[in-house]
């Protein structure tokens, strides 16, 4: 006769995870999407038939989650997709002290080099333009001495990329790792002759993807990375 099975206690869920669980629902079923206003807590209160307190904790789960953001009277929207993702790794780097500006690059040559190479082959006009567009941002940015906003032109063109893979996924992943990014490259701005080399190897990846060489792609995004990483590891050390 067999042992029967070991069975482990059902747990009782809360009441508020429910709460969370049926609005995460909700967004993903795409009832509720980016930017729409969640209902004020008293109309949920009702629908749902339980206490305010119980919403109050739902509301404030996803909130740390990143599915929804505050806005101005008390009322919650709701997030981007990539915002969850971009919230738990702003979090990782932030209790996580083995995770190094190595752990980081490793993680954007993964990502991105293949992302490069996607591009080549899927992209089309206006991808190319958005490429123009932030490269051209860097430029004057660069003459005007504008480190903020050479970084945001810089991020641009790397979103611009992975929107040119056509996968939905690559993208998020990337808008993701943006504010992860952001704060690596800032270091950067200030070493000699760094920000000039990233226009020019922004370029050589731009017409990498232009000329639809996977191959090239790849090679010139894996240049760019290398590069940047070792003066981000510069501009640390040089505190």
């Amino acid at each position: 006769m067999d042992t029967p099975a070991s069975y482990q206690p059902v747990a009782r869920r809360k009441v508020y995870e429910q709460v969370a669980e049926q609005l995460l629902g909700q967004i993903g079923a795409r009832r509720l999407k980016p930017g729409d206003v969640l209902p004020p807590e008293r109309e949920l209160t009702e629908s749902f038939g339980v206490g305010r307190s119980s919403i109050r904790e739902a509301l404030r789960m996803l909130e740390s989650q990143g599915v929804i953001s505050a806005v101005n009277g008390g009322s919650f929207v709701v997030a981007d997709a990539a915002s969850p993702l971009n919230s738990s790794l702003r979090l990782m780097f932030t209790l996580d002290d083995r995770t190094g500006i190595h752990d980081l690059f490793e993680l954007r040559r993964i990502l991105e080099v293949e992302a490069a190479a996607l591009a080549a082959q899927r992209h089309g006009a206006g991808h190319l333009e958005e490429m123009d567009a932030a490269i051209e941002e860097m430029a004057v940015s660069l003459a005007d001495h504008g480190g903020e906003r050479f970084i945001d032109a810089d991020l641009h063109f790397h979103l611009a990329v992975a929107e040119a893979t056509g996968n939905r996924l690559v993208l998020h992943s990337m808008q993701a790792v943006r504010d992860v990014v952001r704060r690596a490259l800032m270091t950067v701005f200030v070493i000699p002759q760094s920000p000039e080399s990233a226009v020019v190897e922004h370029r050589s990846i731009r017409a990498a993807i232009a000329s639809g060489d996977p191959v090239r792609a790849r090679q010139e995004m894996t240049n760019h990375l290398v590069r940047v990483e070792a003066d981000v590891e510069k501009g640390v050390s040089n505190g």
